[in-house]
């Protein structure tokens, strides 16, 4: 890959993830020929990505420079945010940084990564500045669904950037502090050159409610309810759950978490203190102890990931737990885009077992919030940081647009819509994309990570709609008959029936008349071209027969 020519006296804007969609965060700012990283995060994979379970934003374009990283600055731990740093780790070789709890999740995640044991973690403070030259940066508490997230301003000579990170301005929340507003505006006056903004909620009016509220609409549900109630939602989500754990008490039930990251994640949240004012968490080992009509349990799997505790409950196959008729699971979440389908095939399936199902949209009470700026947040946003440029990341293609819309609405001068390896100019008085690096994504198998673009996959996903045919055909040692032919098909037919036995007669008649008519032409000698000549008459009958073309495998054996 070519290395990029940058202006060195003027910083550049790379985001590699995270742009005009959900998920896979990953932004780079080049000065002065150094790279400063912001995020690195998980993504997840659809199904047209069969035994691929997330996505990771591919590092190619970064990792040329490796020996010019500076550092990486995680934001908050939240999936999309972290999830991806011990995979692409070993590739990158930099210092990290984040806050005491989101290193405090950092150093639990690599106990699964012997890979990235010697990755060097900084806890940075809010109270002091780090210089990573060309770059010092300052970090401001901003409020959202995680403890201690931060929003980071990047100053250079060339000017000041303010990355948000994620954040709303919720007033009340469960954990952590308020944002510190008047931090920002002392930021603002100084001067920003651009503010890189998050889009989730860019086309939502008003502004998003407090987790507060969230306590309170669960506890009106919890009340409503006669036996044991699930309550599913991310599990980085440290507010929500004490929400939850806050709703159960005031209605006489005992709590537990199931899933293991999310078990991760509340111990982290212990530690690092964000939990000592709620009851304590019943072992799963004595589940069993608490009357069904005593007990709320808090599951992973709100996105419908297929194995997730919420999903492997729901199929019944999830030893210690099940769900039973009459039963309640609250879905306390947001779908992210994509996940529609998966989610709602879980919902039909509990609900087809008896199992009461409540959303957002089902309930009169609040029951989730989200954790970022709907239009008048983001509206205070630019009041307070007063920038030349605006450049909305953190959405899809209409949630940026519409930032962008808001940002200029905002007296903002300059807005930059960016895609995922756009280079962006950040000159205070012309930005632009100048450039387009390559960018891509990962998929993480269960036992390996392979390039999402791989034909392997590609095949993968073929062979979901289109089946297989494998023929073995077993000839004399001159290629002119055929001896045997031994046939086996998966998606086309049967096994054993006679349809199965018909399709075999017609593909040994094809394999026979390929052969006899090479024979008599003296076409052709080596049978890797023999077989070719065989799998494209065995593949057009196939399409004959069915509309569609199998992939074909022929195998050839001479006899001795």
């Amino acid at each position: 890959m070519e290395k990029l020519k940058l202006d060195p006296d003027v910083i550049h804007f790379i985001p590699l993830g995270g742009s005009e969609e959900f998920g896979c965060n990953f932004n780079i700012y080049a000065y002065k020929g150094k790279f400063l990283i912001m995020d690195c995060g998980i993504g997840f994979a659809d199904h047209r990505m069969p035994l691929v379970d997330i996505l990771l934003p591919k590092p190619d374009f970064i990792e040329q420079y490796k020996d010019d990283i500076v550092g990486l600055v995680v934001t908050h731990g939240h999936e999309d945010h972290i999830g991806a740093v011990p995979y692409l780790w070993p590739r990158l070789e930099c210092p990290v940084y984040g806050s005491g709890f989101t290193m405090e999740i950092m150093r639990r995640k690599l106990r699964d990564f012997p890979e990235a044991k010697a990755m060097p973690l900084h806890q940075i403070s809010k109270e002091a500045t780090l210089s990573l030259e060309p770059f010092t940066l300052e970090f401001l508490g901003i409020t959202h669904s995680i403890p201690e997230n931060i929003s980071t301003v990047i100053r250079t000579d060339a000017g000041t950037i303010l990355h948000t990170g994620d954040w709303n301005l919720d007033p009340d929340p469960q954990v952590g502090e308020v944002t510190e507003q008047k931090r920002f505006e002392a930021i603002g006056r100084e001067g920003v050159l651009a503010y890189i903004g998050d889009s989730t909620n860019a086309m939502v009016e008003g502004r998003t409610p407090s987790e507060q509220e969230v306590e309170e609409g669960l506890t009106h549900v919890f009340a409503e309810q006669d036996k044991m109630i699930a309550v599913t939602t991310f599990s980085s989500n440290i507010g929500r759950i004490k929400s939850i754990a806050r709703a159960a008490e005031k209605n006489g039930r005992s709590v537990a978490v199931i899933g293991r990251s999310l078990q991760n994640m509340v111990g982290a949240a212990k530690v690092c203190g964000f939990l000592d004012d709620i009851q304590d968490f019943v072992d799963f080992d004595d589940l069993n102890i608490v009357p069904r009509s005593n007990l709320v349990v808090i599951l992973t799997g709100s996105q419908g990931e297929a194995r997730a505790a919420l999903s492997r409950v729901a199929r019944g196959d999830y030893r210690g737990l099940n769900l039973e008729k009459g039963d309640t699971v609250i879905f306390s979440s947001r779908d992210i885009p994509g996940n529609e389908k998966d989610i709602n095939e879980i919902k039909n399936a509990l609900i087809g077992s008896g199992v009461k199902v409540i959303t957002d949209k089902s309930t009169e009470h609040i029951i989730h919030v989200s954790g970022h700026p709907c239009r008048e947040e983001l509206r205070e946003m630019m009041s307070w940081a007063r920038p030349k440029i605006a450049v909305p990341v953190h959405g899809e293609s209409m949630m940026v647009r519409a930032h962008a819309r808001l940002a200029e609405e905002c007296g903002v001068t300059h807005s930059v819509i960016p895609k995922n390896g756009a280079v962006i100019r950040l000159d205070p008085n012309n930005p632009e994309i100048i450039d387009h690096v390559e960018t891509g994504f990962l998929g993480v198998e269960p036992a390996r990570v392979v390039d999402a673009d791989s034909p392997v996959i590609a095949m993968r996903r073929k062979l979901q709609y289109t089946g297989v045919a494998m023929v073995t055909a077993i000839l004399d040692r001159q290629a002119s008959r055929v001896e045997d032919v031994q046939f086996s098909s998966l998606g086309l037919e049967e096994e054993d029936s006679e349809d199965e036995t018909a399709l075999f007669d017609e593909v040994s008649d094809t394999v026979e008349y390929v052969i006899k008519r090479n024979a008599k032409k003296k076409a052709l000698e080596e049978d890797h071209q023999i077989a070719e000549v065989i799998r494209i008459e065995v593949r057009r009958l196939l399409a004959q027969i069915y509309g569609f073309k199998p992939k074909v495998i022929i195998h050839l054996v001479r006899e001795a």
